[in-house]
Order: structure tokens, then sequence, then C-alpha cells
């Protein structure tokens, strides 16, 4: 009701020939990773495009680099990239479960917030492809928005991740006359939140199974090597999210291990990496694993396909005879009261 007096307050005091204006609202902008817009060649090319392009995601020379990607990669990964996508597609809707999910995440977020404040317009954006983090900004601004809380939705930070959000966000407000007072809410690798929803669903999905496993790997994405030993704090929020998980399951660093997947290109990414380990799991005697991806908020192709599909075959080829995927928070209840957790806590002094 104040925000509507205010409103008609001003719109009365403006002179006849002021441009319409919207104020008075709060913004929040869940931002994902990305996804294409299909499975065929050209979608897949453009998303993998602007990808790899990204000089956060791929630190090397472009003198280098840019013969690689436009004289190999983007020509042959398409394809290669696009079957595996084809396999995790989300057929009913014609898109990727990420883009499924994170709709998802900001509708639930929508309903949760309006008992926060009336004001509040929950939107989502990807880095990379569509919608485009700029679009929804000068969305959320035109409808009125001078206040914007982004929430990344990378629990663990990474330059990788939660920067090249960050630069994208500060580009588009670059071509703002009336730029929003902008808030990024920071990781919560080690919220209390986050790691009950965590084991929480590690206790429902095993609880599921007819069997009890030997081993968890707690799988996270990877990044080069070069990345941490120039400062990225990634490496050491993965550890304290694995260590707080094992400590609220009960279990040591035998029973719950860490581990690093996705590795591309030529040089030495951040060990253990998750095939390798899976496979000597398998080869050394371990019948019985389950796998969780701590780093994902949402199912995609890192987890549908790299380690549901990929790694459960690696681990039965070796040896190994029971494998479990324990999907992400995704939009369950658990995995809602983290993400308003977080907004809830960083809207604070705005409502």
């Amino acid at each position: 009701m104040q925000d509507l007096a205010r409103q008609a307050d001003t719109q009365a005091h403006l002179p006849a020939s002021h441009p319409p204006v919207a104020f008075g609202r709060i913004g929040v902008l869940l931002v994902n990773l990305g996804t294409p817009d299909g499975t065929s060649y050209w979608p897949m090319r453009r998303y993998l495009a602007e990808f790899l392009t990204d000089r956060r995601v791929i630190e090397w020379s472009r003198l280098y680099w840019y013969p690689i990607l436009y004289g190999i990669v983007l020509n042959k990964r398409p394809q290669r990239v696009g079957k595996a996508y084809e396999t995790i597609w989300n057929k009913e809707r014609d898109e990727s479960f990420l883009r499924t999910y994170t709709r998802s995440q900001a509708e639930k977020l929508s309903v949760s917030l309006a008992s926060v404040s009336a004001k509040i317009t929950v939107d989502w954006a990807m880095r990379y492809g569509q919608p485009s983090i700029a679009s929804r900004l000068e969305a959320l601004q035109a409808a009125g928005c001078e206040r914007i809380l982004m929430v990344p939705l990378y629990p663990q930070y990474a330059a990788s991740t939660t920067a090249t959000v960050n630069d994208k966000a500060f580009d588009a407000l670059k071509t703002m006359r009336w730029q929003p007072a902008l808030r990024v809410a920071p990781p919560w690798h080690d919220d209390p939140a986050y790691i009950d929803a965590l084991a929480r669903s590690v206790r429902a999905h095993l609880a599921s199974l007819p069997w009890e496993p030997e081993v968890i790997v707690a799988s996270f994405h990877g990044i080069p090597q070069s990345y941490f030993d120039k400062g990225d704090p990634y490496y050491c929020h993965c550890h304290k999210t694995a260590r707080l998980l094992r400590a609220a399951l009960g279990r040591d660093d035998k029973s719950l291990m860490l581990t690093f997947q996705s590795r591309f290109g030529p040089e030495e990414w951040l060990k253990p990496y998750t095939d390798k380990t899976i496979e000597e799991l398998a080869r050394t005697g371990v019948k019985r694993i389950a796998v969780i991806n701590p780093g994902f908020v949402t199912d995609c192709l890192e987890t549908l396909e790299e380690i549901a599909e990929e790694a459960r075959h690696t681990f039965l080829e070796n040896g190994g005879a029971e494998f479990a995927h324990i999907p992400c928070l995704n939009d369950t209840p658990d995995g809602m009261a983290v993400i308003e957790t977080v907004a809830r806590r960083e809207l604070m002094g705005w409502v």
C-alpha cells in the first residue's frame, strides 16, 4: 500500500510531458550457467562458442586458443555434445532440464518471497544462452526495480562461474542511464541450510536403495590447477562443503570422498579426478557406490549424462556391482529452502 501511495503521489507531481516511469520495486534475479536452445548443430555451436570464448572460462592466449576453438572444437564438438544432450533432454518441454528447473526455482521463490514483501519481483537468467542476464536486468529495471539482488546459482565461488556472471551483469549496467542498485549474493558453500539439505537428500536417497553404498563420492566440477594456483578459492570451498557434509552424515574421508569432474584440454586440473577415482574403486574391489554432485544446484548434462550414465558405465565395466546417482536439490522443498534462505538473508535492509 505504501508503494502504491508513493507512486500515485509521484505521478501526480510529474509534468504532463514527463516520460513514463516505474519505480519502488525490488528484483531478485536467479542466474544459472546456461543451456543450448536445442541439440542440433547450430544451437549447440552458438552455445559452445559463447561459453568457450569467455576469458574467465578459458584463460589461454587468444592467439593460441582461437585457432583450436574455431578450427577444431566448434567443428566437431557440437555434434558430440548435442548427442549427449539428447539423452537427457526434457522432451515434454523441448528444453534442457537445467532450464526447466531454473524456471521452476524462480517461480517457487516468487511465491515464497511474496510473504516478505509485495514489492519483490523474481526473475531468472542464464550466463550463456537465453534468457540473457542483460535482458532480464533491463526487464526488472523497466518494471520499476530500483534495487536488484542477483543470486548466482553456484554454492562454491569460482572465477569461471560466479565472477563471469558478475562481469555480464556489470556490463549490462554500463548501458543503463538509470542504474538500479545491485547486490550479489555470496557463495553458500558452508551455510548450515545448504549442508543440512544435502545431508537430508543423501539420507533419503540411500534409504530408498535396497543396498548400502560402501563409498559416497562427492563429485564437484573441476577447474584447471593453474586457476587455483592464481588464487581462486573454489578448491577450498569444495573441500569445506565435503568436510561439513561428512560431519553431518557421520562419515570419514574414505567413506565420503571428494573428486573433480569434467576436465577439458591438455592441462592439469584439480585432483583427484572423478572418472579415475571411480574406475580405481571398482578395480580395487569396491562393489557399491553412490555419487552426489554438491556443486550443482540443478541437474544438467554434467550430472545426468556424465555421472548418472558415463560414471555408472565406468564403475560397472571395471567390476562394480551397484551404482546410484543422488539427484541435485533442484526445485525440491529442501532445494528451495536453501535458495530462499540465501535470498531472505541478502534482502535484509531492503525489505
